[in-house]
């Protein structure tokens, strides 16, 4: 985007930030879930030990309880910053990931470890929420979607590269140095978002937090038939990609035995999301958020078809796999940021708590078909294909009926 492009996209709920620094912040506050996920890869066998964890798969909890607590937070985060603005809401969350940190640093048993992952999922709900309710305060439609989808390429790479980091991390200090760089991470983005972002939320606008508001605008986002039909849609899809992460240390040590070079295997095919995210915010302002969409539903369908069966003709070698990963990967970065855009484009008036309700409704879903799909590994791929494929096509199937059999065909309003 050129620089006049750039001024002539800049909304005055963010000034005195200007837009490529507004993407920026945004996308370095929503980083910190991405990078508290998946900087932890290659230290699961490390805590294992470290903890005398004897079945691999209960390693996943590590990464599960993290996803619970950000889902759960967003409940909370929602209201909250609807009532009291967007800015309290969001330093005082990142405070929390920060003070989890050192817990998580400090842990001297597996069960204090995992408290500190909720706590530091917890914190990181505030960002996922806000960061979302502050593009809505700002933006709208087409030019919603494109900011999300900027803010989704940067932030995105850091899962590109968060292994590889954590790989670094660990050749020069033990596990818990990967919780102090998480640490310094967040007071940085702490730091930068009490100096320059603003409050985007006018007095005016903000809602009471009595029971009877707050309840009513949790009816008005799950009764709107756009907003939760693309929040399942969400879930489901997001389940598939949870299942790939938490499973993803034992696929490529375990089944194909890459050992130390598993971040590289995992970088790789985790750049797709970034190359989906860069090509959304370039083309969807011309084609539209469905059509984006739900052609990457179709193809996340297709791959996901093609994985199972290959798996079960026993004929899914390294490469047929990370290509199939990545196409998934790819589909993914294509169709997030859309949903998003999708669910809360009728919730501009209570975009706190419909935020909220939508981060906790696919991050949920995401979790419990995740770690069906995760805890069912027995050292092939077979219950990772299987789960992928049933849990997309559920999603297609909601999409249908959410759109009543209409891909790809813009509305002139949202669905209700």
């Amino acid at each position: 985007m050129s620089d006049v492009n750039a001024d002539d996209w800049v909304s005055a709920g963010h000034r005195p930030m200007g837009f490529p620094e507004f993407v920026i912040v945004i996308a370095s506050i929503m980083a910190l879930n991405p990078l508290a996920m998946d900087m932890m890869l290659p230290a699961l066998p490390n805590i294992g030990a470290a903890f005398n964890i004897p079945v691999a798969n209960h390693l996943q909890l590590v990464l599960s309880t993290f996803l619970i607590g950000f889902g759960a937070g967003q409940f909370i985060m929602g209201p909250l910053s609807d009532r009291f603005g967007r800015r309290p809401v969001l330093l005082g969350g990142m405070a929390v990931y920060a003070v989890a940190s050192v817990l998580a640093v400090a842990a001297p048993s597996f069960e204090t470890l995992l408290l500190a992952r909720a706590l530091q999922g917890f914190g990181t709900s505030a960002t996922r929420v806000i960061a979302t309710s502050i593009v809505r305060d700002c933006y709208v439609g087409r030019r919603m979607a494109s900011v999300m989808s900027l803010a989704m390429m940067i932030f995105i790479a850091v899962p590109v590269i968060a292994p590889s980091f954590g790989q670094a991390v660990l050749l020069v200090t033990q596990w818990r140095g990967i919780f102090v760089v998480l640490m310094l991470y967040g007071l940085l983005a702490l730091a930068w978002s009490v100096w320059r972002l603003p409050e985007t939320l006018p007095e005016s606008e903000r809602r009471s937090l009595a029971p009877a508001d707050v309840l009513a605008a949790y009816w008005q986002t799950v009764t709107n038939r756009q907003t939760i039909g693309y929040a399942l849609a969400a879930g489901s899809v997001m389940g598939a990609l949870f299942a790939y992460v938490f499973s993803a240390q034992q696929v490529f040590t375990g089944i194909y035995h890459l050992g130390h070079y598993f971040p590289l295997a995992f970088a790789a095919i985790a750049a797709g999301t970034a190359v989906a995210g860069f090509l959304n915010a370039k083309l969807v302002g011309r084609l539209g958020m469905r059509v984006i969409s739900h052609g990457a539903l179709t193809l996340y369908t297709v791959v996901a078809g093609v994985m199972l069966l290959t798996e079960t003709l026993g004929m899914l070698p390294l490469a047929l796999f990370m290509a199939l990963s990545a196409l998934m990967m790819f589909s993914f970065g294509m169709m997030v940021a859309n949903f998003t855009a999708l669910a809360m484009e009728p919730q501009g008036h209570i975009a706190g708590t419909a935020s909220s309700l939508y981060g906790s409704i696919t991050t949920l879903i995401g979790i419990a078909v995740g770690t069906a799909i995760g805890q069912s590994f027995d050292g092939t791929l077979l219950p990772f294909s299987t789960g992928f494929f049933l849990s997309t096509l559920a999603a297609l199937a909601i999409v249908l009926v959410v759109e009543k059999g209409r891909l790809f065909k813009p509305h002139h309003r949202p669905i209700v």
